[in-house]
């Protein structure tokens, strides 16, 4: 959507191909007895300056809502209880989180080596640069939040790479840290707050303006058994339209690329498909009144090393507006990821089950009533840019050159989140422009 809308702006002719009845892929906001939720992406962040430039482009047609004060913070499950993650030297000292070794270890990682292998996990990196405490309970959880995956087998270069470039350019995450703050930016580059984002009434405003603009009229829905035949250079032909098209943008999961494009070479899109995906399963809950502790954070997070069955837990009503009635709440909890793949096969009650022991844990209720509750299960929810990366993204090179006019784009590279999305979007459309 974000493609088509800067090509139609430059004066480019676009059609999009939609799989499902609507557009926006997964992001889908409702509404409901007095809550407004999301049953994809719940939120947004300011990661990249062409996020925040498209919703001031969008403004006369969806109105951005900053998350409040509140989301700074995070709170990580360690042994019963809630700790909030450190956001500073003080704090970083006098948190349970870390060990007193680990803490002290801290002192001495801008002197240590940079590293070598561009192919490192992140779980290698952290523990040569930081220690066992900080992967447990910091990285750990933070990725669990982000890719629901697994830092044993995400690689930085690829997965992180501003994290990996501190280290490659600076040689240290802390100093490294420090010294591109001091950096001058300019006035595109401050755009990229790294606030945390959505849109006014939900995201599905988003896609909303987004479709106006691009205008329904260059839209088709419910193509599922879309395929493209290539008919020469820059030539392109579907089988739903008679349109010649000298460009095809694919954003579509690794593993519809073969239906999608048959004229592409088998073996290479088969090592596009060694990209692993994250099953994940989102309860969204909903309390008219909550009674449970304070909810003054983003959400908290759940270790793996804390074993249970429950990745995290957003807060949304704390942090965004009109999520819930009046003294209400409004959660996201989520639960399976790369590591515990099997809880998308349980039943629903099964899941109700764990999310009701979970969340009154955690949260302290007394008794579990919410008010609404629907559960969202995706099969393939977050890519994990692994040790296939560098061979996945050379195969796609490949398969571009080989086809000219063929771009694939979408979350197989570039990044995962709704800012890498855009980041895209502008990179393309300025490439054909």
């Amino acid at each position: 959507m974000a493609t088509a809308y800067y090509l139609k702006r430059s004066g480019k002719n676009v059609h999009i191909f939609e799989k499902t009845d609507r557009v926006g892929g997964v992001i889908r906001t409702l509404h409901e007895d007095g809550f407004t939720f999301e049953t994809g992406p719940n939120t947004g962040v300011l990661s990249h300056p062409e996020a925040a430039e498209l919703l001031e482009n969008l403004q006369d047609d969806c109105e951005i809502e900053i998350a409040d004060e509140s989301a700074k913070a995070r709170w990580i499950w360690k042994n019963g209880k809630w700790e909030p993650l450190p956001s500073g030297i003080v704090s970083g000292i006098n948190t349970p989180l870390f060990t007193l070794s680990d803490k002290l270890r801290l002192l001495g990682e801008p002197l240590r080596k940079k590293g070598e292998n561009p192919n490192e996990t992140l779980k290698e990196l952290v523990l040569r640069r930081m220690g066992q405490s900080f992967l447990d309970y910091a990285v750990d959880p933070f990725i669990l939040g982000i890719y629901s995956g697994d830092p044993a087998q995400l690689v930085p270069k690829y997965a992180l790479p501003k994290l990996h470039l501190l280290e490659q350019n600076y040689g240290s995450f802390i100093g490294g840290t420090f010294k591109k703050a001091r950096q001058p930016k300019t006035d595109w580059e401050k755009k990229a707050t790294r606030q945390i984002f959505s849109v006014k009434g939900g995201l599905k405003n988003l896609v909303n303006a987004l479709e106006k603009n691009v205008n329904p009229k260059n839209i088709s829905l419910n193509c599922a058994d879309l395929k493209f035949e290539k008919t020469g250079e820059n030539s392109f032909k579907s089988n739903i339209s008679d349109e010649i098209f000298t460009h095809v943008i694919s954003t579509v999961g690794s593993y519809q690329l073969a239906d999608l494009f048959p004229f592409a070479d088998s073996d290479k899109i088969k090592t596009i498909n060694q990209l692993k995906y994250a099953r994940v399963a989102q309860v969204s809950l909903g309390f008219k009144k909550w009674e449970g502790v304070p909810l003054k954070a983003f959400g908290g997070l759940v270790p793996f090393k804390e074993n249970r069955d429950v990745l995290g837990i957003l807060f949304l009503s704390s942090f965004l507006k009109n999520k819930a009635p009046k003294g209400g709440a409004q959660l996201s909890v989520f639960l399976g990821g790369i590591r515990k793949p099997e809880m998308l096969d349980l039943s629903d009650n099964e899941i109700v089950e764990i999310v009701k022991k979970e969340v009154s844990e955690m949260l302290g209720l007394n008794s579990f009533e919410p008010d609404l509750l629907k559960i969202s299960r995706y099969q393939h929810a977050i890519p994990q840019y692994g040790k296939e990366s560098e061979e996945k993204l050379k195969s796609i090179s490949e398969i571009e050159h080989s086809s000219p006019g063929l771009i694939l784009a979408g979350n197989i590279r570039d990044g995962i989140g709704m800012a890498d999305r855009i980041r895209q979007a502008r990179r393309i459309a300025m490439m054909l422009s």
